[in-house]
């Protein structure tokens, strides 16, 4: 029984763990989708994950913080759009600067707004996304194996984190059933054909950005606002890079995003759990390589068990409509 709560626990954190690469591996599928590669994930989760925690501490409220959130998210997603979709730019450099940009510039906002060394004031309630318990959690609780599935696996999560898993059906949903995702899959494989057609391959694209900018945002509000109680200057740790290397695991398809995303998200728990404890034939292992240890599995992973990756076939090709 003692085996089973251990692996209830792990399982738990691989949830909570996974919702912001999830998010985020759905914001880049969005964009890659379209034909424009965005590395630059990271950033707009991070400047998101500094508004929402902003907007939330001068405001109390959790809701103006995500919308807080969301607009600084869309807005670096504009710029990237700007730069590689309107002005053909190279748009891994335009990833990587906001990638900068937003590094930087949240560390000297949060200085300079609340001298914490960079982060923001601690969160109350109010101004967090607080577990939701489910109908019944509480009295289906004791019951052997089924109660704490339900009470601690399914219940007692954040909106966000729900939120996040339904987006998974409704991104497949919007990809391979509806018009707006047909011609975005066009877009990102034969662009002059989509134009052909009287459709502008810009406009499309920008759609895609924009997509890209909601669902970064939802990621860096998850971060700022539910996992954790506020802003910690370079948070995201990351995790736009390793929701990238889902997305390429998981060879652009929303429900093997989601696989991916647990998969590496209990690599990480699974590192957390056992930090310090004592491993047979090796002793206790130091708590850097345990910490290191999802990004090295990340790159084993990539390098050797997931065959060929496809991109589609335009992505990171600025489009020039022939005359």
């Amino acid at each position: 029984m003692e085996f089973f709560d251990t692996l209830i626990a792990v399982l738990d954190s691989t949830v909570r763990l996974s919702v912001p690469l999830l998010l985020a591996a759905l914001a880049g599928l969005y964009s890659e989708r379209s034909g424009v590669f965005d590395i630059g994930l990271e950033g707009k989760m991070l400047a998101g994950a500094f508004a929402a925690g902003a907007a939330a501490a001068v405001t109390a409220s959790a809701w103006i913080g995500l919308a807080a959130a969301v607009v600084v998210s869309v807005f670096f997603a504009l710029v990237h759009g700007f730069a590689s979709i309107t002005h053909r730019g190279n748009q891994i450099v335009s990833g990587v600067a906001i990638n900068f940009i937003a590094a930087g510039s949240t560390i000297i906002l949060g200085q300079a707004w609340f001298s914490q060394g960079g982060r923001t004031p601690l969160l109350g309630a109010e101004g967090r996304f607080n577990a939701i318990h489910l109908p019944f959690a509480d009295a289906v609780r004791d019951v052997p194996i089924i109660g704490p599935i339900y009470a601690e696996l399914i219940s007692g999560h954040s909106l966000l984190v729900y939120v996040a898993f339904l987006l998974v059906p409704f991104t497949w949903w919007v990809m391979f059933r509806t018009r707006f995702g047909l011609r975005l899959r066009a877009v990102g494989e034969n662009p002059a054909a989509v134009d052909t057609a009287g459709i502008s391959v810009g406009w499309l694209r920008y759609r895609a950005v924009m997509c890209t900018g909601i669902l970064t945002g939802l990621a860096g509000t998850y971060l700022a606002l539910a996992q954790n109680a506020g802003f910690v200057k370079d948070m995201t740790a990351g995790r736009g890079f390793i929701a990238l290397a889902a997305l390429i695991f998981a060879k652009w398809k929303p429900v093997p995003v989601m696989f991916a995303c647990l998969l590496f998200g209990f690599l990480d728990a699974f590192a957390i759990r056992i930090q310090g404890t004592p491993l047979p034939l090796i002793g206790r292992v130091p708590v850097q390589f345990m910490q290191a240890l999802p990004y090295i599995l990340t790159v084993i992973l990539l390098a050797g068990f997931i065959g060929k990756a496809v991109p589609p076939r335009a992505g990171g090709t600025p489009y020039v409509k022939e005359r």
